[in-house]
């Protein structure tokens, strides 16, 4: 997008996305595109066009003549994402290890500090903003347009049932601690470490996942069968067993 439209059509999708990531946009909540131009201070266009945006990335479903409804939070979509994170997000660091620059290289050691002391505070929001930088700096300094456009979406994803779910069962302080494993080995220049420590986060971030779907006291059959395969089914049938 360029211009002025698309200038405000950016900053609805970002303060959008923020909402429905934070919760402050519920799953299940219906909004209408008049009551988000008054509650943003934003034009039609640029809203309409940020709903369209975030309906492609499944944050929210359109519904014709009605407005929209913010997409329900489903496990299996949170793995899936995490499945396909977990192979391009290794390419990513390892790429970004190899091209930072001297710029890139003191903002991830400094963001590293800034994570561990926003764990040590348990501060979520603060932590889970950190993330977003974090994702987005590595992103940058790897250089590969075509990873950053298939990553936003799937991050979100994460971020939004991260805040729903998983911080009530992840160790925030490990959880940063493995964050910064990250960062220290791209600013060392360190491909290989930087591939094997993004891989033991989100190895991580798949192991709280399952963990916290095998306590819920109700979940469907497929719910179960995720929190207990370590593999992917198909995607239309009920998984054997």
């Amino acid at each position: 997008m360029t211009g002025r439209p698309g200038t405000l059509a950016d900053e609805a999708y970002r303060r959008l996305e923020e909402m429905i990531v934070t919760l402050e946009l519920k799953p299940g909540e219906l909004v209408s595109e008049a009551g988000l131009c008054a509650s943003l201070g934003i034009g039609r266009t640029p809203i309409r066009e940020a709903l369209q945006k975030l309906q492609a990335e499944h944050l929210v479903v359109i519904l014709p003549k009605r407005g929209a409804m913010i997409a329900e939070i489903h496990i299996e979509q949170h793995l899936l994402a995490l499945e396909v994170r977990r192979a391009l997000e290794q390419v990513v660091a390892a790429r970004a290890a190899r091209l930072s620059t001297e710029h890139h290289r003191a903002r991830f050691i400094a963001l590293a500090e800034q994570m561990e002391l926003a764990a040590g505070r348990n501060n979520d929001r603060e932590f889970l903003e950190l993330d977003r930088e974090f994702h987005a700096l590595l992103t940058e300094a790897a250089r590969n347009q075509f990873a950053t456009a298939a990553l936003g979406p799937l991050q979100a994803l994460s971020r939004r049932y991260w805040y729903m779910h998983q911080r009530k069962h992840q160790d925030i302080v490990r959880s940063a601690a493995l964050h910064a494993a990250v960062m220290r080995a791209v600013a060392a220049g360190d491909s290989r470490g930087a591939m094997e420590a993004i891989d033991a986060l989100l190895a991580y971030a798949d192991a709280v996942t399952r963990e916290a779907v095998a306590n819920e006291p109700e979940q469907t059959s497929y719910q179960r069968y995720y929190a207990t395969s370590t593999t992917i089914p198909a995607v239309t049938g009920e998984p054997t067993r």
